[in-house]
C-alpha cells in the first residue's frame, strides 16, 4: 500500500518526490514504491461567488444586501480544475492507505489542503508534515515522524473562520459602498482600520503648525554642549528676545566649570532573531524593498534555493531542539564574506542564551535562520542575496558579544547657566562590528538633530577642572510635522495593533496599492484623495484597529482550540448586518478625486483616470457603463517627418492612424502598411469623420489638419 502526498506547488512536490525516490514522472504526480506525491497550484478550491447562491447576485444591488449564506459555500477554482480532477481521480485509487498533508506548514496551507480533502471526499486516515525548510534532511526527518492530521483540526477552523470573515465582511461592505455612491469601493477587515491609521497621520500633518525655536549651544575645542534649564529640559527657547538675552548674557562669561561629571558603562545585547515582519522592516529600511518583495524574495531562498527556514513566522526565538543543529549551520556559513565571524564561533561551545532559545516564545514556528546548506552566492540574484545576507547576519550576531561602550555625561557651568553633553568610548565593538552602519538608528526621531552627537568624544574631564576657551552659538531650527509612514512604520503599526498576520501584511499594503486608495510616494506611502474619502464613508466601528484585533486574537484563540469557531462566525455575522445598515443609512456623498475634463463617448459623463499594471486608463465614472481606454496612447515606431519623434496611434472609424499632436501630422496605419487606393480611400473616410468644414477635392494633408483640428476640440 501507498500514501499519497499532496504538496502546496509543484516546485515543492518535486523535491519531495525527489527525496522520497519518486522517479515515474506523470503530466499530474510523481509515484515511486510507497508514495505517490502530487501539488495543488496555491488553493485549487475556493469559497463560492454570491451568483453561485443566487444567479440574481451577479448583479450588485443595495436591496439584495446583506448577503449571509447560512453555510458556506465551496467552489473548485475553474483555472486550475484539471490538477483538481487529478487529485479527485488519484483518491479513488485502492492501493493509496493514506493522505499525508505536506502543504505549507501555517493556517492557508492547512486550508488549502483540507479544502481540497473536503471536496473530493477524503474518508481514509490522513497525516501531517510539518517541517520549518526544505533541505533533504528537514524532508526525511519530517516523514519519519510524521504528526496525526487531526491534531491540527484547530487550525483549520482558525483559517476557515478567517477566510469566511472576511467573504462576509469585505463583500458586503465593498458592495454596499460601490452601489451605495455609484463608484468602485473596497474595504475589508484589516485594510479599513490600517488605512484609518495612515489617515490619522494625515491629520496630523496637515494640522501641524511649524514654529521657530532657538537653542544655545557652546563649541569646547574638540567636543560641543548644549544649555538646558529646568524650564527647559530639552533646550528649546521659543522666545527670540529671550534667546538673544540669555545668549547676550553668558558671553560675559570668561571660563567654563565642570559641575558634574558622570562615567557609565553601557552595553547592547545583540539583537532578536527575525520573523517575518521584523525582516520586512528592516529590508525596507536597508534596501528599499517593499513588504510584498521582501516576501517573494524570501520564498524563492525557502523553497527554490533552500537556504533559510519557515518564511511565515511570527516568532523570534528558536526551539531547545535546535540547539544541536546550530554547529552545522555556521558551519555551512563558513564562506566568504562571514568566515572571520565563522571560524572563531566554531572554535567553543555556543554562547546560547535566552535571547535566542526560549520554547515559550514560539507558537507554530521558530525565527527566520539560515538552513544547514552550503551557499552558492553567486547563484543568487541581486535582491536574493541582500535578503540573505540580512538573515545571515542577524544568525551570526545572535552568538556574537554585547556591543560595549563607556558613556561619559557632563555638565558645565557657564554663567550661572547649564550646558550637557554625552560622550561614547567604544570598548567591545561586539555584534555591531557584524554591520558597516549602526544599527538600530530611529528614523522616526525628529529630536536627534537638537543634541549634539552622543558619540562625539571627550577629553580627560575632572569635577572642578575650568575651561578657558569656547565660543558660545545661538541656532535656529523649526520643529517637524510627524513623517509619513515609509513601509516598515507602516508594519510596525500593523504588528503593534495587531492588524493582519505576518503572512497578510504586505498583501493588505498591496491591496491598498491596488485600489487606488494609497500611494507610493518616494519611499513613504500616503492615502490618496479616494482613500481620505473611504475612510469618511466607512462606518466608525470598522476603521478603528480595537475590533480587527480582537477578531485577530480569537482566530488565534482558534487555532490553539481554546476559541469557538461557531460563535466567532456569528458575531461576525451580526457585525456584518449591522454595518450594512449604517451604510444604506448614510446620507454622506462620493465625489470621486481623479475626474477629467474628458467626457466617455458613451454615455457623456465624465471620465476617471485610474492606474492600472498597464499605465494609466480613463474610465467612465458611471460603475454600470464599461467604456474605458489608454490614458496615454502607444507609441508606434513611424517617425514624424517634421519634428522626427515617434508618432502616437489612435484608432478611428477608418482604422489605425498615427499622429503628432504638436506638427499635427497625421498617417494611416493600414493594414498592409502601404499606400494604394485602400490607403488614400481610409484617410480620406478619416477626414470626412473628423472635418464637415473641408473640400475633399483640397490637399489631402489640408484634410487631415482640419479632422485632427475637429478631433481635438471634440
Amino acid at each position: 500500500m501507498k500514501s499519497l502526498v499532496l504538496a502546496e506547488k509543484p516546485s515543492v512536490a518535486k523535491e519531495i518526490a525527489r527525496v522520497l525516490g519518486c522517479h515515474q514522472k506523470q503530466k499530474h504526480y510523481m509515484e515511486g514504491p510507497g508514495y505517490v506525491v502530487t501539488w495543488a497550484l496555491g488553493h485549487l478550491v475556493t469559497l463560492a461567488e454570491p451568483e453561485e447562491y443566487d444567479p440574481k447576485y451577479k448583479s450588485w444591488n443595495l436591496d439584495d444586501l446583506p448577503l449571509l449564506p447560512s453555510r458556506m459555500k465551496l467552489k473548485i477554482i475553474r483555472e486550475t480544475t484539471p490538477q483538481y480532477k487529478a487529485i479527485a481521480q488519484l483518491a479513488k485509487r485502492s492501493d493509496l492507505e493514506q493522505l499525508i498533508i505536506a502543504t505549507d506548514a501555517g493556517r492557508e496551507g492547512e486550508l488549502v489542503a483540507r479544502w481540497i480533502m473536503e471536496m473530493i471526499h477524503w474518508k481514509k486516515p490522513f497525516k501531517r508534515l510539518w517541517i520549518s525548510s526544505q533541505t533533504d534532511k528537514a524532508i526525511r526527518d519530517g516523514f519519519a515522524s510524521l504528526k496525526p492530521g487531526q491534531s491540527y483540526d484547530p487550525l483549520y477552523r482558525s483559517a476557515v473562520c478567517r477566510a469566511e470573515a472576511d467573504w462576509l465582511i469585505g463583500l458586503n461592505i465593498t458592495r454596499a459602498l460601490t452601489c451605495k455612491h455609484n463608484a468602485q469601493l473596497a474595504a475589508g477587515r484589516v485594510q479599513t482600520p490600517t488605512l484609518a491609521a495612515m489617515m490619522d497621520r494625515e491629520r496630523e500633518i496637515k494640522s501641524f503648525q511649524a514654529k521657530d525655536y532657538w537653542m544655545l549651544r557652546a563649541q569646547f575645542g574638540s567636543f560641543q554642549a548644549v544649555w538646558r534649564s529646568q524650564a527647559h529640559p530639552d533646550g528649546r527657547l521659543f522666545d527670540k528676545a529671550a534667546a538673544d538675552a540669555l545668549l547676550e548674557r553668558l558671553n560675559k562669561a570668561r571660563s567654563a566649570k565642570v559641575a558634574q561629571l558622570k562615567v557609565t558603562e553601557k552595553s547592547e545585547p545583540h539583537p532578536l532573531a527575525y520573523d517575518l515582519t521584523e525582516l520586512q522592516r528592516d529590508a525596507n529600511k536597508r534596501h528599499g524593498f517593499t513588504a510584498k518583495q521582501t516576501s517573494n524574495v524570501l520564498q524563492r531562498l525557502y523553497e527554490q534555493h533552500k537556504l533559510v527556514t519557515y518564511p511565515r513566522t511570527d516568532s523570534r526565538y528558536l526551539s531547545s531542539d535546535m540547539v544541536s543543529t546550530l554547529p552545522d549551520r555556521l558551519k555551512a556559513l563558513n564562506v566568504q564574506p562571514y568566515a572571520a565571524w565563522i571560524k572563531p564561533l566554531l572554535s567553543k561551545p555556543l554562547p546560547v542564551s535566552k535571547r535566542v532559545v526560549d520554547d515559550s516564545r514560539i507558537s507554530d514556528h521558530h525565527a527566520i535562520i539560515p538552513t544547514d546548506e552550503r551557499p552558492q552566492l553567486h547563484n543568487l540574484t541581486a535582491e536574493e542575496r541582500k535578503l540573505y545576507d540580512l538573515i545571515v547576519r542577524r544568525f551570526i550576531a545572535l552568538f556574537t558579544p554585547a556591543f560595549r561602550y563607556d558613556e561619559t555625561s557632563v555638565t558645565l557651568e557657564v554663567g550661572g547657566e547649564y550646558f550637557h553633553a554625552k560622550g561614547r568610548i567604544v570598548k567591545e565593538a561586539g555584534w555591531k562590528a557584524l554591520y558597516e552602519a549602526s544599527a538600530g538608528a530611529d528614523e522616526d526621531d525628529d529630536t536627534a538633530e537638537d543634541e549634539p552627537a552622543s558619540r562625539q568624544t571627550l577629553p580627560p574631564l575632572q569635577p572642578g577642572m575650568e575651561l578657558k576657551e569656547f565660543r558660545l552659538s545661538q541656532h535656529k531650527q523649526t520643529t517637524k510635522p510627524p513623517g509619513r509612514y515609509t513601509e516598515a512604520a507602516l508594519l510596525a503599526v500593523m504588528e503593534k495593533h495587531n492588524l493582519g498576520t505576518p503572512a497578510t501584511r504586505a498583501d493588505i499594503i498591496e491591496k491598498l496599492l491596488q485600489t487606488d486608495t494609497i500611494e507610493r510616494r518616494m519611499n513613504t506611502l500616503q492615502p490618496t484623495g479616494k482613500g481620505a474619502q473611504l475612510i469618511e464613508l466607512v462606518v466608525p466601528e470598522l476603521r478603528t484597529p480595537e475590533l480587527t484585533a480582537a477578531w485577530e486574537q480569537e482566530l488565534e484563540r482558534i487555532s490553539k482550540g481554546k476559541g469557538d469557531a461557531g460563535k466567532f462566525m456569528e458575531s461576525i455575522r451580526k457585525q456584518t448586518d449591522a454595518i450594512v445598515r449604517e451604510v444604506k443609512a448614510s446620507e454622506a456623498e462620493y465625489k470621486p478625486h481623479n475626474l477629467t475634463h474628458s467626457r466617455c463617448p458613451e454615455c457623456g459623463k465624465p471620465l476617471q483616470e485610474i492606474k492600472s499594471k498597464r499605465g494609466k486608463l480613463l474610465v467612465c465614472s458611471d460603475r454600470e457603463c464599461a467604456y474605458k481606454r489608454a490614458a496615454e496612447p502607444a507609441l508606434s515606431n513611424k517617425r514624424c517627418p517634421q519634428c522626427h519623434k515617434r508618432m502616437e496611434i489612435h484608432t478611428g472609424k477608418a482604422g489605425k492612424y498615427a499622429q503628432c499632436r504638436p506638427c499635427n501630422v497625421v498617417e494611416m496605419l493600414g493594414e498592409s502598411g502601404g499606400g494604394g487606393r485602400a490607403a488614400k480611400r481610409q484617410q480620406t473616410q478619416l477626414a470626412k469623420q473628423y472635418s464637415d468644414n473641408v473640400s475633399l477635392g483640397s490637399s489631402l494633408e489640408e484634410a487631415l489638419k482640419a479632422a485632427m483640428t475637429k478631433h481635438k476640440k471634440d
